[in-house]
């Protein structure tokens, strides 16, 4: 038991130390040691820990510690491509530039078909003979369509639906103007 306490004696006096210990910086023990007296703007904690350790069993000592230098790392220029990404990339720009150009002439022919066929819907005396012209750009437009499908520069059903858009444009003026007349079972089977 004795040894216990002969351990617990410097705590015990550690505690008493703290009850009357002022928090001024300017204390004459903490200012009057020689080590740290470039450290008197330090906070409370350097000198309470000064104060409660320079005595007795517990000391405390200052550290001077290596001043610490950053590291930049740079990083290194891209490396050249691998001959075979740069083969990919030359055919992947080759096919981009094919598949606009075969898109461009499917949007342009189509362009072409719409505004005539709106033309002709707008005229007041517009005879039938006018529309065998618009087969003609629809015909056209209809073989931009298929050969953009068979490149795969344009999905099948797009295809598909771009040509059934302009013969129902087609077939809207023809019945605007009176030239088709929808039979009665072609009525019944779309309603």
């Amino acid at each position: 038991m004795a040894t216990s306490l002969h351990f617990l004696s410097p705590c015990l006096t550690v505690t008493s130390k703290l009850k009357t210990l002022s928090l001024n910086n300017n204390s004459s023990s903490f200012s009057s040691h020689p080590n740290l007296t470039a450290y008197s703007s330090h906070s409370f904690s350097t000198n309470l820990s000064h104060n409660v350790f320079s005595k007795g069993p517990l000391t405390m000592s200052t550290l001077q510690r290596p001043i610490r230098h950053s590291v930049v790392c740079e990083a290194a220029p891209p490396t050249k491509k691998a001959d075979s990404a740069a083969k990919r990339a030359r055919q992947a720009e080759k096919r981009r530039i094919y598949n606009k150009a075969k898109k461009s002439e499917v949007r342009t022919r189509m362009r072409k078909v719409l505004e005539s066929l709106d033309g002709l819907k707008k005229k007041p005396d517009a005879q039938a003979e006018e529309v065998i012209s618009i087969e003609k750009l629809i015909a056209e437009a209809y073989s931009a369509i298929d050969k953009a499908v068979k490149a795969g520069s344009l999905h099948r059903n797009t295809g598909a639906r771009r040509k059934s858009r302009l013969a129902r444009r087609k077939k809207a003026v023809e019945i605007h103007h009176g030239w088709y007349t929808p039979t009665a079972a072609a009525e019944a089977t779309t309603a």
